[in-house]
């Protein structure tokens, strides 16, 4: 605000923001408080909290979430999967989908603006940014001023900050995949072995794409923002500018008319975007659903004594009359949203009934085709068969194996048919099936292999096919 009331233009004019933005110079948005700006920041809080402190939590003497890939075990609390539950690793991804698909057509993009963790980096990022070389117009005359000793010990402490936390990250999301105590045992001597690789490749691209590309990540390289519009229609909430209460724009004294619209035309609601638009041009690919023009457009509102919400969320329904002003929710329950819902609620119903039911342990049987069929010693014909046992429990169990399905079958384990498989853990085992060939036909017979557990409580039985050869 000038001395006079007029309320002043914080950005060179629109076009030269433009022109600077196609030439791909840096942006530096400013800094802004508000309603959206405080969300924004417990997201990041709290998404923060999440990555970095789950893989320091202990389940039974063990840590909870580990993506153990050398030993091809995957814990997530209770829960240890194998590679062979990888249909549960393909619910999930579907989930994710499907929820994404459902909170886009309700809400946009909001994920982006709050959650995307490019989005969450870049702003954490830019605090330090801000912390160190001041907000955006300081940032810009930094740029423009000659390097010398204060520019250089400025701009070399922003750098080693950012790697410092991008080589945290990168430890981090390491440990979800390596037990991350015995990593942090090797931190005094950096003897991190193999593992050293992986951090410092995920420590550079977190440096590098929230650091230096920014933006540029959102703008060019998300295929959300290119399919989003998919997913989108009129009933959308978006981040939109009313311009029949704000056109035409221009500077005025607070509290006068001058037979303008509500816009002042000051330039802040881009000079807070992230993406460097303006959307007083209307809804654009590069538009992340931030708020930072919400809140930005609602300060200066308030210095001109004007009502807020020129730059607001709504929906293209709303903003032409067509629903209530503020009644965008009046219409989630739409087709496209109760379509998403239902199936996003059926592949949810599976997963979590699959997962209930799922058995604590599990039986692969290969019959060896190697060895076919072959006399035994006494006259009897044998087939040989690999049976793995997986013990997912976290205590080690006894099972006993058995077989079925033809006359005269019998069984014969190496090591008895009644073994102990570890915690966690499995047992291959070479099991032989023999029959009489005087009592069963040549040809190709299906056989039942069963597997009981043994220890106290109610017996459980896992039953699998395979076949017997007899030539």
């Amino acid at each position: 605000m000038n001395s006079e009331g007029a309320v002043a233009t914080v950005r060179p004019p629109a076009s030269k923001r433009d022109n600077a933005a196609l030439r791909g110079l840096r942006i530096h948005p400013h800094s802004v408080t508000g309603w959206f700006a405080s969300w924004r920041v417990a997201l990041v809080v709290i998404t923060q909290l999440v990555f970095y402190g789950v893989p320091w939590l202990q389940w039974e003497g063990r840590q909870a979430v580990l993506f153990d890939l050398a030993a091809r075990k995957f814990y997530l609390g209770p829960l240890v999967l194998y590679p062979q539950d990888f249909i549960y690793l393909t619910g999930l991804l579907i989930t994710c989908a499907l929820a994404l698909f459902v909170f886009t057509a309700v809400a946009g993009r909001l994920w982006c603006g709050y959650a995307c963790p490019q989005t969450v980096y870049t702003e954490i990022f830019l605090w330090i940014e801000r912390a160190i070389e001041g907000d955006g117009p300081k940032q810009r005359r930094l740029d423009a001023a000659p390097w010398g000793p204060r520019k250089l010990a400025i701009r070399g402490g922003k750098h080693v900050v950012w790697l410092l936390l991008a080589l945290w990250t990168g430890f981090t999301f390491v440990g979800y995949f390596l037990p991350i105590h015995a990593m942090t045992a090797a931190i005094p001597t950096l003897d991190f072995g193999s593992e050293s690789v992986a951090i410092l490749f995920y420590g550079f691209f977190t440096y590098y794409n929230a650091g230096w590309l920014r933006e540029k990540i959102c703008k060019f390289m998300c295929p959300y923002a290119r399919f989003q519009s998919v997913m989108f229609d009129a009933d959308t909430l978006i981040v939109t500018y009313d311009a029949a209460r704000g056109e035409p724009r221009g500077t005025r004294r607070k509290g006068g008319n001058e037979g303008l619209g509500s816009c002042v035309d000051c330039g802040f609601c881009v000079s807070v975007c992230p993406t460097g638009i303006d959307i007083r041009k209307g809804l654009q690919i590069d538009c992340i659903a931030c708020g930072a023009c919400i809140d930005a457009c609602d300060q200066v509102m308030d210095r001109m004594e004007m009502p807020r919400g020129l730059i607001r969320y709504s929906t293209e329904n709303v903003i032409q009359g067509k629903r209530p002003a503020g009644a965008w929710y009046s219409h989630i329950l739409r087709p496209r949203v109760i379509v998403y819902g239902l199936v996003l609620a059926t592949v949810v119903g599976a997963m979590v009934f699959a997962l209930a039911s799922r058995d604590p342990f599990r039986v692969n049987v290969i019959r060896e085709g190697s060895v076919l069929s072959r006399p035994t010693a006494d006259g009897r014909i044998e087939n040989l068969y690999r049976v793995k046992v997986f013990n997912m429990d976290e205590q080690p169990r006894r099972y006993r194996i058995s077989a079925e399905g033809l006359p005269s079958l019998s069984i014969a384990a190496l090591g008895g048919a009644e073994f102990e498989v570890p915690a966690v853990g499995y047992r291959t085992m070479e099991v032989y099936l023999r029959v009489d060939p005087n009592v069963v036909a040549k040809g190709t017979h299906d056989v039942r292999f069963t597997v009981v557990s043994r220890d106290d409580g109610a017996p459980l039985s896992v039953v699998e096919k395979s076949t017997f050869l007899l030539r």
